[in-house]
């Protein structure tokens, strides 16, 4: 059976995008800190299920808490880049964004002592309006992506987008990307597998639809953020769609997340491109 990836995206508890309570970079410093405890937290539960997983780190989490990685690898797992600012990327030009992604790579592999050779988009914010996106990436010097939600979203997705793992052709080289897993629902495509949609579903459900994906030959693409399994870390205030969907059935997610490690079996990114992607299908661009 096809393996799947579970993967976090290392964050505070406030680096909720698209909200107008979202704190500006200049307060982030000020605010309480839970990231250590939750993520923490979350390592015993790698240890014990024995699990090692991609961990998206925000430089400017590694750049304050670089003891939090070192941990991770030492925990085998294989550590990535989230950029540091914490920007959605259609709001940003390409320079900004090769700024940012080439910062926060240095940030991250100065702290792990490692090359990092992947990197995620907040939000999944990559969009018809970024067409530079995959050549900045390459050209921040990293060798995979796992920033596409292949449908429209709240915060952008790229509709039409190939859907499987797949090879982009960029000004500097190949890129490997590894899009958000969707599967349909009612004629529908649909995500399952990661942050509000992954509390909300019922987990037989859930994990119906993960072996669906693998039937097909395609890896799940989990991801979660520390603060999705700390139910008593603060609230930002926002509409209630956004409160539902960031907030509800935290309680859920400690629960879930074992049970995923009992029932499937997981890898990382960084293995499944060792593995070799020759048979990958080439993105037209």
């Amino acid at each position: 059976m096809q393996k799947s990836v579970f993967s976090v995206d290392v964050e505070e508890w406030f680096h909720i995008l698209d909200v107008p309570s979202t704190p500006a970079l200049a307060e982030w410093g000020a605010l309480e800190s839970r990231v250590e405890k939750s993520f923490r937290s979350m390592l015993d539960v790698f240890a014990e299920k024995n699990v090692r997983t991609t961990l998206f780190f925000l430089a400017w989490v590694a750049e304050r808490y670089p003891h939090l990685v070192r941990e991770a690898v030492a925990g085998g797992h294989e550590i990535a880049s989230h950029g540091y600012a914490h920007e959605l990327v259609f709001r940003q030009d390409r320079t900004t964004f090769t700024s940012d992604i080439t910062k926060a790579k240095d940030l991250i592999e100065q702290a792990a002592g490692i090359a990092v050779r992947g990197y995620r988009a907040p939000g999944f914010s990559v969009t018809k309006e970024t067409p530079w996106f995959f050549d900045a990436v390459a050209e921040a010097g990293y060798a995979y992506d796992s920033s596409i939600f292949p449908a429209e979203r709240s915060h952008g997705g790229l509709s039409g987008a190939l859907a499987v793992p797949h090879v982009v052709a960029t000004t500097h080289g190949e890129l490997v990307e590894f899009p958000v897993s969707l599967t349909p629902m009612f004629g529908k495509p649909l995500y399952f597998f990661g942050g509000g949609y992954l509390r909300f579903f019922p987990y037989r459900l859930m994990l119906s639809k993960a072996k669906e994906v693998l039937r097909e030959e395609r890896p799940v693409v989990f991801y979660l953020h520390p603060r999705e399994v700390d139910p008593a870390h603060p609230r930002l205030p926002m509409s209630a769609k956004r409160r539902f969907m960031t907030y509800h059935n935290l309680h859920s997610t400690m629960p879930k997340m074992r049970r995923l490690f009992d029932d499937l079996p997981m890898t990382t990114f960084g293995d499944i491109v060792d593995a070799g992607t020759a048979a990958f299908p080439r993105a037209a661009r």
